[in-house]
């Protein structure tokens, strides 16, 4: 049976511990709340330019534009982004699995797979596997800014110019709320997906100048960025959103921990006290 001493230092570890996890639920609370108005933010900017690609890549040949014509080479690389630190519930786990998933099946299929990795976590995760990694991008999220974007995209868009891969999949937490995040797998190049939007006068009727073509090699690299600056804020906000969720249960859990604890400690020290008492009376009954 442990001792007083023992049950007495557990409590006041766990109490240390609970002022922790609760500071750290407060500060995502409150990196939670920046990160969700820039998501918000930046989605309708991020949809509305995706509307207006669509336009005009119905307006020209695909096939003039790398990043629109299709190919018809096998090889592929995924983006995986994580957070750069822990102690956020299962946000990792859920989007590392979901790309060793992934990979394995694009592997069956005949694909030649590798994978760039934006968060420390993903980088520590694939560095002890036998994925191909082509760049690393660690300390993403600690700053994060569209110049993290420019980076990223400019180096993708470049790798995709040369030939390096024919297809590239990013896999990433979409934020929903800050109880709910979705791991998404998305295809960013080449650019396939666009659709024309609900608003009709999206369809036609714009004249531009420069003409389409000319607006499409520039916009296009833009669009990328952009896209890509979209999904870091999305697991930006998912990633606090995950914390906040973690360390709030951690916080509960630890509360309940003390509980348990000091019940156990008052039943052990009510039997010390009552072991005492008898050993005073039958020595006082032994002396008469």
């Amino acid at each position: 049976m442990p001792s007083l001493q023992s049950l007495r230092r557990k409590i006041a570890s766990v109490k240390n511990t609970q002022k922790i996890t609760k500071a750290m639920k407060m500060v995502a609370a409150a990196k939670l709340k920046r990160a969700q108005e820039r998501i918000l933010t930046a989605r309708p900017y991020a949809h509305q330019l995706r509307e207006v690609m669509s336009n005009l890549s119905q307006r020209v040949n695909r096939a003039s534009h790398p990043l629109l014509s299709r190919r018809e080479g096998n090889s592929l690389e995924l983006l995986v982004v994580t957070s750069d630190r822990g102690l956020c519930g299962a946000f990792n786990t859920n989007i590392l699995r979901r790309a060793v998933e992934f990979l394995e099946e694009q592997r069956r299929q005949g694909k030649q797979v590798s994978v760039s990795l934006a968060g420390r976590k993903s980088i520590d995760f694939f560095k002890r596997r036998d994925w191909p990694i082509r760049q690393e991008w660690p300390g993403v999220f600690d700053r994060l800014s569209f110049e993290h974007a420019l980076d990223i995209g400019q180096n993708i868009v470049s790798q995709y110019h040369e030939g390096t891969f024919d297809h590239l999949y990013v896999v990433y937490n979409e934020f929903k709320s800050a109880m709910q995040q979705e791991v998404i797998v998305e295809k960013l190049l080449p650019i396939e997906s666009l659709q024309l939007g609900q608003h009709p006068s999206m369809g036609g009727g714009y004249l531009y100048e420069p003409d389409e073509g000319e607006l499409l090699e520039t916009l296009l690299p833009k669009h990328f960025e952009i896209q890509t600056y979209r999904v870091l804020l999305e697991s930006a906000a998912a990633e606090q959103a995950a914390r906040m969720t973690a360390m709030d249960g951690a916080t509960r859990n630890a509360g309940e921990l003390i509980k348990k604890v000091t019940l156990f400690y008052n039943k052990t020290r009510q039997a010390a006290i009552t072991k005492e008492l008898m050993d005073i009376v039958g020595g006082a009954e032994a002396l008469k």
